[in-house]
Formats: C-alpha cells, sequence, structure tokens
C-alpha cells in the first residue's frame, strides 16, 4: 500500500550538468553575436589604421584591405554553427574466426521433434 503522504521531492534551482550535449541554441547564437562584433570591431579599427597611416602606402593598403574582408568574413562565421559531433556508428563486424562456436566445414546437428 502506498502512503500519500510521502515527503516532496526537492527540486534543484539548476539542471544537472550533462557533460555530452551540445550547448544550446541560444547560447550558440550568443557566442556567434560575441565573435561578430569582435570581428566588426577589428575591421572598425583597421579602417581608422588605414587612414592613420595614409602616408605610408603600403601599410594603408594592409589596413584597407582588412578592413574590406573582414566583413565578409563576420558573417560567414555569425552563420555557421558549431560542428556536430561525430557519432560513433556501430557497423557490423563478421565474428573473427576464433570465436565461432561451430565448424563451418561440418554441418551442424539436426534435432528433429
Amino acid at each position: 500500500m502506498a502512503s500519500s503522504q510521502q515527503p516532496a521531492r526537492s527540486r534543484r534551482p539548476e539542471p544537472v550538468l550533462i557533460t555530452e550535449a551540445a550547448p544550446s541554441l541560444a547560447e550558440q547564437h550568443a557566442a556567434r553575436k560575441k565573435r561578430y562584433v569582435i570581428t566588426m570591431a577589428v575591421r572598425g579599427v583597421s579602417l581608422v589604421l588605414a587612414a592613420v597611416f595614409y602616408q605610408t602606402l603600403w601599410l594603408a593598403i594592409i589596413f584597407a584591405a582588412l578592413g574590406t574582408v573582414l566583413p565578409w568574413i563576420a558573417v560567414m562565421m555569425a552563420n555557421d554553427r558549431p560542428p556536430k559531433k561525430k557519432l560513433d556508428v556501430n557497423r557490423y563486424t563478421p565474428p573473427r574466426p576464433d570465436r565461432i562456436l561451430e565448424n563451418p566445414a561440418r554441418p551442424g546437428r539436426v534435432i528433429e521433434h
């Protein structure tokens, strides 16, 4: 007979940690936004440096090229999700010869009922 007066289960404020679980979509999105902002900040700094070093042409060209390429890189990184974990697929492998129970050259016993 079960008693209805059982003590209530204690509720934990945070969920149990699962180490193999992938980060949530919200966490992934936040990380991608952070990468995008950092990349675009580097782009802004490189364009300012290109304007500062306009008298040194080769340095200004490097910073300008960096400022031109970084938006494309930032968008590509922001749209990219983390790679999926490789699943270990359990494929059939025939048993080793020393693990086979019966000799395949000799027919097995037939038991009639």
